[in-house]
């Protein structure tokens, strides 16, 4: 094959390894989410948590993460994710990180939404002469019915993929780089686009 005309990274991370948390593991990823949740505002201003909806976890430079939302009483939307290391496979997890945050701008609010899309950035890549992008973690509720692999777009090139789990899914992607951005695409059993969006609509 000739040398590429676009080296940049593609599947950085593995593809999900566990379930979805269930049981005590669940008890215990949302101990941490919720506690970092408590501490972003008062109990008046963002609300009571509901229940944790928890997506496909990736691991990426050795670090598992593993994304979560909440609805609130008051009517936002809490979202992160809690990370942790394993010194090898079937080792007890250890190095917690936890991020949180919370948006005004939900799928119950946007009955129009095709994907429910949440995003951090976990690192950054440096390219050829010297160019930087980020690496970002994107975790979304398919919100159209029979889709079953959602994949991130830069530019001309796919950068990572996610089979659906009850209708979830995790990406990991280099994004913001030589002007290109991050899209996801929702795709059919049989390959058929069912949806695409930009994490940057809002800006365009």
């Amino acid at each position: 094959m000739p040398p590429s005309e676009r080296p940049i990274p593609r599947f950085l991370a593995q593809p999900p390894q566990e379930p979805l948390p269930y049981g005590r593991w669940a008890e215990a990823l949302g101990e941490r989410f919720l506690a970092a949740c408590h501490e972003l505002g008062p109990a008046e201003e963002i609300g009571e948590p509901g229940e944790i909806t928890w997506f496909p976890d990736r691991t990426h430079s050795g670090r598992t993460y593993v994304p979560a939302t909440a609805p609130t009483s008051t009517g936002l939307e809490l979202f992160g994710f809690v990370s942790y290391t394993r010194e090898h496979e079937g080792a007890e997890a250890a190095a917690f990180e936890v991020q949180a945050d919370y948006t005004e701008e939900t799928a119950e609010a946007n009955p129009d939404w095709d994907l429910d899309l949440s995003d951090h950035e976990i690192a950054s890549w440096r390219g050829p002469e010297g160019r930087r992008g980020e690496i970002t973690l994107v975790w979304g509720l398919a919100l159209v019915r029979n889709g079953a692999v959602a994949t991130a777009e830069l530019g001309p090139t796919t950068t990572d993929q996610c089979v659906l789990a009850d209708e979830r899914f995790t990406l990991v992607s280099l994004d913001n780089y030589t002007g290109d951005f991050l899209e996801v695409k929702l795709y059919g059993a049989r390959g058929v686009e069912m949806a695409v969006e930009s994490l940057y609509e809002e800006d365009e």
